[in-house]
């Protein structure tokens, strides 16, 4: 396996190791038809084995504080995208995605690393082994059908509807079929 930075040339295998290693997670339906484009400068790296895209790793950087990151007053890189091909999990291509970003981060004077991920036990723990902490979070909500009420609007019919619930009374949406708690990893470099 070799890792080195993305090209234009992988955004099809890129494309294809993302969806498929969201699959079995929470975010199963966070679907791209193109690969992102950052407005800030980003380290973006791939692990090529048996001549494919195998694992990812996309991570958007400030030069100012809070441009990209949300958690210090510092500038920091922002984790917008980690995969492993479902194929290749588990033989540790997401360590060393990591550590290639780390040893990279830490040339350009970064003192720190923050990502976002949903509540797959198994993500948070990987996380968690690679010396991040949790910081804060917030629930995002999916509204189906007759979970929504658009009773104030003549005419308008809700269909889908997904939200950010940043209060204390989470309870109240219970009786979603869908609802995740998304966290915010921080690891100190």
């Amino acid at each position: 396996m070799i890792i080195r930075r993305y090209t234009k040339d992988d955004e099809k295998g890129w494309l294809r190791c993302r969806v498929l290693s969201f699959l079995n997670t929470a975010y199963y339906d966070n679907v791209l038809k193109e690969k992102e484009v950052y407005d800030h400068p980003s380290i973006e790296l791939v692990a090529i084995r048996d001549n494919q895209v195998v694992g990812l790793i996309d991570v958007e950087y400030e030069k100012e504080a809070k441009s990209v990151c949300t958690s210090r007053d510092r500038p920091g890189g922002m984790i917008w995208h980690i995969a492993v091909h479902p194929d290749y999990q588990r033989q540790g291509i997401g360590e060393k995605l990591l550590e290639a970003v780390v040893e990279e981060t830490k040339r350009l004077n970064l003192t720190y690393l923050e990502a976002w991920t949903r509540d797959d036990v198994w993500v948070q723990k990987w996380y968690e082994k690679m010396s991040f902490e949790q910081t804060t979070s917030y629930y995002h909500l999916y509204f189906e059908g007759n979970e929504i009420s658009s009773d104030k609007v003549e005419k308008l019919y809700t269909v889908t509807m997904f939200a950010h619930y940043m209060g204390s009374d989470v309870q109240q949406f219970d009786h979603l079929k869908r609802k995740h708690l998304c966290v915010c990893y921080v690891r100190e470099l």
